[in-house]
């Protein structure tokens, strides 16, 4: 007989015989800077899920950090009038995570009553951007109770989310990425004069006038900063230190450790990736280009959320189909040298000169049905309704475990 993935019984039915619902719990919002756009994320996930296969148990996460059993409403997560979504602490019962091997089920805490199970999880849908969710804290709580989830696993989501350690190991694999200093809190506190003649020093071996100043790991370009330092390399203009001195601290508002890349002349694009059913190799999607069109400085988060007319989302790219080759595998190498899992979005920018340079890789990118990974493999034949399942069967085909 042929082995079954994990996870998959087929003699898993109902008393009538028909396959029973696997349960998913969809986990969003989140106590980091990205909780709102989590929110919406789940409002796009939600109204996509067949419920003739999947019984889907909405779970929120307050900015304070309670889990609760959160409104199975997608209208209620929507971004309106250009405010973002908020789990309330009350939204509604408290709930209680899986917590070993043999207590995989949620369980709810109604005010006043006694506990009662929800019922045991065939997998999570984590869509938490940021710190405490996609940088593999929820994820090593998931591996603790052998809970099958989407997406990476530990170090992978940990690495790819420390934009750092990102670059170092991309760079180890032989995957160009462009020039960064890093700034920690202790070197910052200790000698911020060497940070910043550091930083200028990445970007005048780079030939670069202009960095950017990000959090090292938040995204959605929450705490990003560009900064014009001179007319050209090296010949910085007056009030430069100062002004990347602003940016480091504007950065460090959302995290104590910060990264000043040189920017890289070209244009900008970004590449699915999705792994393969039943242990099939990764695929990469079609080719996507951003382009700010409003005369706004860069992809900021206004851009990407409030502003729709800010900025132009072509998918495919309009690119010689050898960049597209070039591109996506990139994309590949990226998703293959950070041990990723399950998805990713791998955006890079097509230097003047041809290269081909990995700017970040998204271990759980913006998922509403307009954003861009979506779109990329909507174009790629794979609708947002399949491509949500498609997740799911690869995390309930994945082991739990080492692997």
């Amino acid at each position: 007989m042929e082995a079954q993935p994990a996870g998959r019984d087929p003699e898993d039915r109902t008393q009538e015989g028909a396959p029973r619902r696997r349960r998913v719990a969809v986990v969003f919002g989140g106590r980091s800077s990205e909780h709102g756009i989590s929110c919406v994320t789940a409002a796009g996930v939600l109204r996509a899920l067949d419920r003739d296969r999947w019984d889907v148990v909405p779970v929120g996460i307050a900015l304070d950090g309670r889990w609760v059993l959160a409104a199975d409403d997608p209208a209620r997560w929507e971004l309106a009038g250009g405010v973002l979504p908020v789990v309330e602490p009350g939204e509604g019962p408290a709930v209680l995570a899986p917590r070993s091997p043999v207590e995989r089920g949620l369980v709810a805490l109604d005010a006043g009553d006694v506990p009662r199970a929800l019922g045991e999880v065939d997998v999570v849908l984590p869509l938490l951007h940021g710190p405490f969710g996609e940088d593999g804290t929820l994820q090593g709580m998931l591996e603790m109770s052998d809970t099958r989830y989407v997406g990476s696993g530990v170090l992978a989501s940990a690495v790819s989310m420390d934009k750092h350690y990102a670059k170092t190991v991309l760079a180890a694999a032989g995957v160009a990425v462009g020039p960064w200093a890093l700034v920690t809190d202790r070197a910052w506190r200790a000698d911020r004069e060497e940070r910043l003649d550091a930083a200028l020093a990445v970007a005048e071996g780079a030939g670069a006038a202009v960095v950017f100043v990000k959090p090292c790991r938040a995204g959605s370009s929450m705490g990003v900063t560009r900064v014009v330092l001179g007319e050209a390399p090296g010949r910085w203009r007056e009030g430069a230190r100062a002004a990347l001195a602003a940016a480091v601290e504007a950065a460090r508002e959302h995290d104590p450790r910060v990264l000043v890349e040189a920017a890289v002349a070209g244009r900008e694009l970004e590449c699915g990736v999705l792994d393969g059913l039943g242990g099939a190799a990764p695929e990469a999607s079609v080719v996507g280009e951003v382009a700010v069109v409003d005369g706004r400085d860069f992809y900021d988060f206004e851009a990407k959320y409030l502003d729709g007319g800010a900025v132009e989302l072509t998918c495919p790219a309009d690119v010689p189909e050898e960049v597209a080759e070039s591109v996506r595998a990139t994309a590949l190498r990226a998703f293959d040298a950070l041990g990723c899992e399950g998805l990713a979005r791998v955006d890079v920018f097509v230097a003047d000169d041809g290269r081909v340079v990995v700017n970040e890789v998204n271990t759980m990118p913006g998922f509403t049905p307009s954003s861009m990974f979506p779109r990329l493999w909507e174009a790629s034949g794979l609708p947002y309704p399949a491509l949500v399942d498609r997740l799911l069967e690869l995390a309930l085909e994945r082991r739990a475990g080492l692997r």
